[in-house]
């Protein structure tokens, strides 16, 4: 028996990148995955991938920002799949700039989408999470995990909105942890360092070095080893762990 088998996960922001790496290695640990993003057109990939792996899975078009939105995907989701046990908040924005110069758009879209969002997906699964028993009546509760960003522990130069919702998320997880810890319902957050993607690919050598040489692994983080955390957050491997922050980012910092 795979170790997620029989539980349903939500993933948001999962069409592409860390999201769906994280979506099908829950798959592939035995999940059943809700896949959310903007537009559930936008899913289709990523659901056939992990229908493919043997799993139930569904796309969701969803503002994360948006409570009326959020509350109909959770709805939704439960009518579709039965329950929810493990809730990845992954959706997330950027709109970089210096602190000075920033608008008032750029600040409140960012807080909205990856602040904003990961409280009103957490505070609708809290209570169906709550609800989760066995048959025995034993509390089974659930696994939220938040991914934040190394960023949003020591903070960066032309990301002031960014590093501030990050920060906040770590903030709203210890916090959720706290408040739903006596119902066996664990709130963790992955914190990723740099990691591999289309915009790290298409860096200047010299930068990508300079870059690196501020890691004691010496190389980028790849969407498989957030992934990796994220599902072993999920899990029954990890039941005595919430509240904390897993820095995921090759030593950058402890």
């Amino acid at each position: 028996m795979k170790k997620l088998e029989g539980k349903v996960a939500i993933v948001t922001g999962a069409a592409r990148g860390i999201g769906a790496a994280i979506a099908k290695e829950l798959a592939s640990s035995g999940a059943d995955v809700a896949i959310c993003d903007l537009k559930a057109e936008w899913c289709d990939e990523t659901v056939k991938a992990l229908e493919a792996l043997g799993v139930k899975s569904r796309g969701y078009g969803v503002n994360v920002a948006v409570s009326a939105d959020v509350d109909a995907c959770v709805k939704a989701v439960i009518a579709d799949f039965g329950k929810i046990d493990i809730l990845v908040n992954n959706a997330g924005i950027t709109k970089d700039g210096l602190l000075v110069k920033m608008s008032d758009e750029a600040w409140d879209a960012v807080l909205d989408v990856n602040l904003k969002g990961t409280f009103l997906f957490t505070r609708a699964v809290a209570m169906p999470m709550m609800k989760n028993k066995a048959a025995d009546g034993t509390q089974l509760g659930g696994s939220i995990i938040n991914i934040a960003s190394v960023v949003g522990i020591m903070g960066n130069a032309g990301q002031a909105n960014y590093t501030a919702s990050k920060g906040g998320v770590i903030a709203l997880t210890k916090t959720t942890a706290k408040e739903l810890g006596k119902r066996n319902v664990r709130c963790n957050a992955v914190a990723p360092g740099f990691i591999q993607s289309k915009m790290t690919d298409v860096l200047p050598d010299d930068v990508k070095k300079a870059y690196m040489d501020t890691i004691p692994l010496r190389r980028f983080g790849t969407v498989d080893d957030i992934a990796k955390a994220v599902c072993w957050l999920a899990g029954d491997d990890s039941a005595y762990v919430t509240g904390q922050v897993i820095s995921v980012n090759g030593g950058m910092i402890g």
